[in-house]
């Protein structure tokens, strides 16, 4: 009987790379239409392996991003703990969807990672401006099919199970 490999260290690799790409310096002008890597790889991971990437996984990449962002601590686990859990309930639905209906699902996502970063930002006497709230999610879903392609290749040539 052959052993078959997980190469789940995959997994942690593309969450350093979003870590990444999330920290990278931009613009100021722009930086509103920054997407979310961190949560659309989160998204991914959980809809494909939802038997791996839950809300422990959730907890454990959102204080991360805390750390990595200097932010309060657990304000982005709090958001990612509440998007692993919509996943979860729904990952059989989603991953029958056409990408353009993934990608709506993935807006509906981030804009509810974001409703509460910016939540637990306000608690803290900041709010964030109401007509750039939304842009990431935007900027979020476009990515969608491209980093769901990507990542599905690096999958399947790394046998991650």
């Amino acid at each position: 009987m052959a052993v078959r490999p997980h190469n789940r260290w995959i997994i942690i690799f593309s969450f350093v790379a979003a870590l990444t790409f999330g920290v990278l310096p931009m613009p100021e002008e722009v930086s509103w239409l920054r997407p979310q890597f961190v949560v659309v790889v989160f998204i991914y991971w959980c809809l494909t392996l939802p038997q791996v990437v839950g809300v422990i996984s959730a907890w454990l990449v959102g204080i991360s991003v805390d750390i990595v962002n200097h932010n309060v601590l657990g304000q982005h686990a709090l958001a990612l703990v509440v998007v692993a859990y919509i996943c979860l309930l729904s990952y059989q639905r989603i991953r029958s969807y056409l990408f353009w209906q993934q990608s709506m699902w993935v807006f509906v996502m981030v804009g509810i990672n974001q409703l509460f970063v910016n939540w637990v930002h306000s608690l803290d006497g900041h709010s964030a401006h109401p007509q750039q709230f939304l842009l990431p999610a935007l900027s979020s879903a476009l990515l969608w099919p491209l980093l769901h392609t990507l990542l599905e290749r690096m999958r399947v040539r790394y046998r991650v199970l």
